[in-house]
């Protein structure tokens, strides 16, 4: 019997590749509270996510922020105050930042709540400031920012975590099944006809032109999609 592709299963909302939600804490955005200090009452694990989340109390509201190395309970969290305190976790806009202070959470355009360098270990750098903020991604890659961008200092907490290694296989199991993720991979051309386009054959080789149109049905649409010429 022949099976649908891994990424159409998961689209449909298969068993198999259902995304946990109901474990997981919801969309971590910049809350919208008042400008001011809070105080972190608790760093917890959030199932889904690879850094921890820190819960900061902001006048009797409770809130979840991307925590940053170094943060501990009882700490206070300056929210948009415009005071010069660079203490890790301290939310600013971009154009308060010095150059060459780490920060994460990066919003791509003002309000948006966070975008860019989200993940544990990761921070981007303050490269230059002026009419746009140019900050070095940790992709090694510059991007330019409207100064009016929020962003968290400090670098993201949970660094190392992927230099851990899993053990054993149920371990990678259940922690891509909390990212709603595959912990395996096989390759098309391993595959038998009936469950990959380019499966089958005496030894492992597409066998046809690995290009589709725009155009090809959802079954066939694998390999390099609508290439262009080079020009």
């Amino acid at each position: 019997m022949g099976k649908q592709l891994r990424q159409q299963r998961r689209g449909k909302g298969s068993a198999v590749y259902r995304n946990p939600g109901h474990r997981q804490i919801g969309c971590i955005r910049y809350p919208n509270v008042d400008a001011g200090a809070g105080k972190i009452v608790d760093l917890i694990h959030a199932p889904g996510r690879s850094g921890p989340l820190a819960k900061v109390e902001f006048g009797g509201e409770r809130v979840f922020m991307i925590a940053a190395e170094g943060m501990m309970v009882g700490n206070e969290v300056n929210y948009e105050t415009g005071s010069a305190d660079l203490s890790p976790g301290n939310v600013v806009p971009l154009s308060s930042v010095p150059e060459g202070s780490f920060v994460y959470n990066v919003e791509g355009q003002p309000g948006d709540g966070g975008k860019f360098v989200r993940v544990a270990g990761a921070s981007a750098t303050v490269v230059s400031r002026g009419g746009k903020v140019v900050l070095l991604m940790p992709s090694g890659s510059f991007k330019s920012f409207d100064p009016r961008c929020r962003a968290s200092l400090g670098v993201v907490a949970g660094g190392g975590q992927r230099e851990k290694p899993f053990g054993k296989a149920g371990n990678k199991y259940h922690a891509y099944r909390s990212k709603a993720k595959a912990n395996f991979k096989v390759k098309g051309v391993a595959m038998n006809p009936v469950n990959h386009p380019h499966g089958g054959g005496g030894h492992p080789h597409v066998g046809k032109p690995s290009t589709v149109g725009r155009n090809a049905p959802p079954g066939r649409k694998v390999g390099r999609l609508s290439p262009k010429r080079r020009k």
